[in-house]
């Protein structure tokens, strides 16, 4: 049996030049290589098939018992190679029945599905999502292993096979009850932000936030009175109570318009931060996934901020 890593592609297309062409120099003409070239890779054939394969009769070079045998699977192979190397990798919207994973915050999730899934409804109406929570001590893995097809959130340190892209960047504000005793014309001093108590979101289950970190610059503290994994276990908290909390920028017109909340500018300096998309370089020329990452980057660049 022929051990195929000795195997030079390149002599089954000169096989099949000189099967075609029955002539040395029409052979090397056709592959664009030159006669002595060509009468090497001959010579390599002759030597790997134990045949001569083509045996000169008069002008032409005949084929052999042998190499008329093998000419129709040498053909096949590789037209099978050309097919697989030319055919283009294309995502067709409107007919794909594609599942697609995302990885997101429930607060980014709410601000771009209802676009989201109105896009889907009008370019792809069988194509389906679903949504996973950002575990961000996994995530990379299973971007790795296309149980995800993006992350969204904000992210830090990422590995270098793992590619990102910022569809926006955020900011806090500061959100009470209305009628809150804290609020004066829609301004809070700092004395009263840190005088009152504090929800907090994080998914680290601790209970210190950048917010905490900037008091603590100037040597104070504020009390965190609540802790919630989920952005949308706040608003019903802060409207039944006094807390006041910090929120990404995108919840104050869903905080405002659908609960007695008011937002107000923090009494801090804090730093803005990007919301990214990030995803597998495995997939970055995937038709599929850069169709994804277009859709929710024109999502993204439609939101109210």
């Amino acid at each position: 049996m022929i051990d195929l890593s000795a195997i030079d592609l390149n002599l089954l297309v000169a096989f099949e030049a000189l099967y075609a062409e029955q002539s040395v120099t029409a052979a090397a003409q056709r592959i664009h290589v030159g006669q002595p070239a060509m009468s090497a890779a001959l010579g390599r054939l002759r030597s790997l098939f134990a045949d001569d394969l083509f045996v000169r009769v008069g002008r032409e070079m005949k084929p052999t018992a042998k190499a008329e045998a093998i000419a129709p699977q040498v053909a096949t192979a590789l037209n099978a190679i050309r097919s697989a190397l030319n055919a283009p990798q294309v995502f067709d919207p409107a007919s794909s029945q594609m599942v697609f994973t995302l990885a997101t915050s429930d607060y980014f999730a709410s601000l771009i599905l209802p676009k989201l899934l109105t896009l889907l409804k009008e370019q792809a109406p069988h194509v389906d999502l679903r949504l996973i929570t950002v575990e961000k001590e996994s995530f990379v893995e299973l971007l790795e292993q296309n149980v995800i097809d993006l992350a969204l959130g904000t992210f830090a340190n990422l590995p270098s096979h793992i590619l990102v892209e910022n569809l926006l960047f955020e900011r806090f504000l500061g959100v009470c009850r209305l009628g809150h005793p804290a609020l004066q014309n829609n301004q809070m001093s700092l004395k009263d932000f840190v005088a009152f108590p504090h929800a907090l979101f994080t998914l680290r289950r601790d209970a210190v936030g950048i917010v905490d970190q900037k008091l603590a610059e100037q040597g104070l503290q504020r009390r965190i009175a609540l802790t919630v994994p989920y952005w949308f276990a706040l608003p019903t908290a802060i409207a039944a109570s006094d807390l006041l909390a910090a929120i990404p920028s995108c919840l104050e017109h869903h905080f405002t318009k659908y609960y007695p909340l008011q937002c107000f500018e923090l009494p801090l300096a804090l730093p803005t931060w990007s919301v990214a998309m990030t995803w597998s370089k495995l997939n970055d020329r995937d038709p599929a996934n850069l169709w994804l990452r277009s859709t929710i980057q024109a999502v993204s660049q439609d939101l109210e901020l």
